[in-house]
């Protein structure tokens, strides 16, 4: 037969205790969804571990915070004319050197044979033209000494002529010896006509050819010069006063022709060259003021070159520094204020801060008036100097912003501060 199994009082106390704890834990369940439905993801930061920062307006500076490295404004690069082997190095790298100080020594064997090849073929060039010049004069020389003797000989036929003349009339003397007489001066004087055209003929062809060899004497003269030229300049010489900053030769070392052998770097004479992200190229502009931060003091200068090839997402303007009496050193790195020119002066401003790694600066964390929560807030940010953002669009003047680092709840939409 079947049993009736009655309960005990106990077991129904416990049975209504549990199922009024589920109840109210799905109740506590269904109200958190609704409230994380409504809110977003919440999570919980203690107000201590945060930075906040509330939107002021003021004066936004646009200036960048950068640093520049010192480099010589002029540099003298050292090339080789004639290559050749290095020979003697005279001087050490770093020391200053004046203006025509030898340097470097170099040896060039075959220059040295063709410059003496060269100096014969000239030397053989110049001796030919001497000696045609040398012709040509004892030409000259024998036209008129030709038409000297003519000249003598046509006098002794019309003296002789003269004194015929009666003889030969009287009948003391024959007529064949007149006629003879007459046509031996005809002969000479048409000699001496013909001599003088030959005179004047050789003279016009003269000059001719003395102004021909004479510029064939000074071009050869030249070649010589330039050819001794090519030999001087196996010996390198500072062609300006300064420090010898680079000097990349060893003894015994072959040098082509063209090779860079140094540079020498002008005293006191120094540019800022100064490395820029790609963002700022159309913000920077020729002229744009500079502060030079100096130990002894800041100094304004500004930008004398900007190069707009950008190689590693960067690109590089030059600023011209003021003659130093020597505190400022080639390779020192200076610290620099760029004013970009933006100033505004009543804008809003958001204090930098490590939230902008997380966010890109296109929202922010806004804490409420009690300053328990702070909601995710959609914002737009402008342009940025050494200390603020500048905001343009999504908050207002007083709201206060967590601008601290977001890594670890960049994802919540609502935070509760305690």
């Amino acid at each position: 037969m079947d049993k009736k199994i009655t309960r005990s009082p106990l077991q129904k106390y416990l049975k209504k205790a549990l199922l009024i704890t589920g109840i109210i834990g799905l109740a506590t369940a269904v109200y958190s969804f609704s409230q994380s439905a409504a809110g977003g993801r919440s999570h919980k930061l203690a107000l201590s571990s945060i930075t906040v920062s509330p939107v002021t307006q003021g004066a936004f500076v646009d200036a960048l915070n950068l640093r520049g490295q010192v480099v010589p404004k002029t540099t003298i690069y050292l090339d080789t004319i004639a290559g050749g082997q290095v020979e003697q190095r005279l001087v050490e790298q770093g020391a200053y050197v004046e203006k025509g100080q030898p340097l470097v020594r170099l040896r060039n064997t075959n220059l040295q044979l063709d410059v003496m090849g060269r100096e014969a073929q000239v030397t053989e060039q110049l001796n030919f033209l001497r000696n045609t010049q040398m012709n040509m004069e004892t030409s000259r020389l024998n036209l008129r000494r030709d038409l000297l003797e003519i000249n003598l000989q046509i006098s002794h036929l019309e003296r002789r002529l003269k004194q015929t003349e009666p003889l030969v009339t009287s009948g003391a003397l024959a007529k064949d010896r007149l006629d003879e007489l007459k046509s031996d001066l005809a002969y000479y004087r048409s000699r001496k006509q013909l001599t003088i055209e030959r005179q004047e003929q050789e003279n016009s062809i003269r000059q001719v050819q003395i102004k021909q060899l004479k510029d064939s004497a000074v071009m050869l003269d030249k070649n010589l010069k330039f050819a001794r030229k090519n030999l001087e300049n196996l010996l390198i010489k500072a062609p300006v006063a300064g420090y010898l900053s680079e000097l990349n030769v060893e003894i015994g070392e072959s040098k082509e022709r063209g090779a860079r052998l140094g540079q020498i770097d002008i005293p006191n004479d120094y540019k800022l060259a100064i490395a820029l992200d790609e963002f700022y190229l159309n913000q920077v502009q020729l002229d744009a003021v500079v502060l030079i931060k100096l130990e002894t003091g800041d100094i304004q200068a500004k930008v004398s070159k900007i190069d707009s090839r950008v190689n590693q997402s960067q690109f590089q303007i030059e600023v011209d520094l003021p003659r130093t009496d020597g505190n400022i050193k080639r390779g020192q790195s200076i610290d620099v204020e760029l004013m970009l020119g933006g100033n505004k002066d009543n804008a809003l401003l958001l204090s930098r801060g490590g939230f902008f790694a997380s966010s890109g600066g296109n929202w922010v964390y806004v804490l409420n008036q009690a300053g328990d929560k702070a909601e995710r807030r959609n914002i737009r940010l402008g342009k940025k100097n050494k200390h603020y953002f500048e905001v343009l669009s999504g908050l207002n003047l007083g709201d206060k912003v967590i601008t601290s680092s977001y890594g670890n709840f960049d994802n919540a939409q609502q935070l509760q501060l305690n």
